[in-house]
């Protein structure tokens, strides 16, 4: 109990540095209001440990089946504080904020190409758009891109190289997949595969048809919002991390089912060989 507690607060403690760190390492007049985001830091904070410190699951998948949900917090992680050092470098240069806008760039010039994903985010700027603002949405994009891919690559290699869930033991369908009733809408296995695949699909295309619904769209939304650094940050960091998130959670849960049939397929067999004797 006291060790589940302890973990809840420092989960919910890291959750709250994260939301807070852009504010904090970005310069006053590029950040707004300071009391929304001490409130959005405590929320989220709280939430996550309510979440952790209960013995019954609530909303968080996967909860007990690491290093799924730690891969993604390091990911967002990574993705906000390197945007944040990159975008910082203008305002504040120093040592470490050349070294993230450097290799930041070199990273950036590997991954766009025509189409991809990080020329279409740039594509959305209107016309009269400033160098800073192309080259700002450019790095961005293309590192918090990177960021993601190389997230669901590891979690790729840890479900088929590292047996991922199998490894840390049994998997518990319940406090794993809290909103995900067995009981109901037909065979298990299809019901896991189907999202899956559907959780799969999206996050392959959503990084190409948001800066096409932006686009469209960009007579109601103001595109040059994004010459905001704090929003600039958040928006390219959800932008890359909500579809490698799904395709996490897609990958997830066609392992489970995998996992569900295989197991049915060995009771099956058992059952044959008991009546064959």
């Amino acid at each position: 109990m006291f060790a589940r507690f302890v973990g809840a607060a420092m989960r919910g403690f890291s959750v709250a540095v994260l939301v807070a760190a852009p504010s904090l390492l970005l310069p006053a007049h590029a950040v707004g209001s300071a009391e929304v985001i001490v409130l959005l830091a405590l929320l989220a904070g709280g939430l996550t440990f309510a979440e952790y410190s209960s013995t019954y699951p609530s909303i968080v998948e996967f909860r007990d089946a690491p290093p799924l949900n730690r891969m993604r917090f390091i990911a967002l992680t990574v993705m906000v504080l390197s945007l944040t050092l990159i975008l910082k470098h203008r305002h504040e240069p120093s040592n470490l904020t050349e070294l993230f806008a450097g290799l930041g760039y070199l990273a950036t010039g590997a991954i766009d190409f025509p189409y991809s994903p990080v020329r279409l985010m740039v594509l959305t700027l209107p016309p009269d758009a400033s160098d800073y603002t192309l080259a700002s949405v450019r790095v961005t994009a293309g590192v918090s891109y990177l960021i993601a891919l190389v997230t669901v690559g590891a979690f790729m290699f840890h479900v088929r190289a590292l047996n991922w869930p199998l490894a840390n033991g049994a998997f518990n369908v319940w406090i794993n997949l809290p909103l995900f009733d067995p009981t109901t809408g037909g065979d298990v296995v299809r019901r896991l595969q189907r999202d899956g695949r559907v959780n799969t699909i999206l996050g392959l295309l959503l990084p190409f048809l948001i800066p096409a619904v932006v686009k469209a769209g960009s007579d109601i939304i103001d595109p040059l919002t994004l010459t905001n650094p704090h929003t600039l940050v958040w928006t390219m960091a959800a932008w890359a991390f909500l579809p490698a998130s799904m395709i996490m959670r897609g990958t997830a849960m066609l392992r489970v089912a995998e996992l569900i049939a295989a197991k049915r397929q060995r009771a099956y067999a058992n059952a044959e060989s008991a009546q064959t004797v």
